[in-house]
């Protein structure tokens, strides 16, 4: 998921494992990239597990996060800028409000979450009659 204001750069998809750092980009917007060279977007799918390291202090206080956390990639609606993280308090945040050079590393890919899983048979009920 990259952020629409991200859309007149080149992009790609992010890797399961991959470290990315978040940068600024010439527009203004952040987004994550690989390396601190902000001309390529690395884009993450919704639901993505991230390991956030370099959390500022103030977003630490702020929130009552820490340095490094465990987040959970989402969109919030509602605003210009739609990309944010979700901390395991509940506490979200726009990726615009987090620093730069903060960096991620992707542990799940929102996508293979959204794959199903055959390992378990499906059980189909029928609607009770009221």
């Amino acid at each position: 998921m990259c952020d629409y204001s991200l859309e007149a750069y080149q992009s790609r998809p992010a890797a399961v494992g991959e470290k990315l750092t978040l940068g600024r980009f010439a527009s203004g917007s952040m987004g994550f990239a690989s390396g601190t060279v902000c001309d390529t977007a690395v884009c993450i799918p919704a639901e993505s597990k991230l390991l956030l390291e370099g959390i500022g202090e103030s977003t630490q206080k702020e929130h009552g996060v820490g340095a490094v956390e465990e987040v959970v990639l989402t969109r919030l609606e509602g605003g210009l800028y739609k990309d944010a993280v979700r901390f395991s308090n509940g506490a979200e945040l726009l990726l615009q409000r987090l620093d730069v050079g903060l960096t991620a590393v992707v542990m799940v890919s929102g996508t293979e979450l959204a794959e199903p899983s055959y390992s378990e048979p499906v059980t189909v009920r029928e609607p009770e009659l009221v």
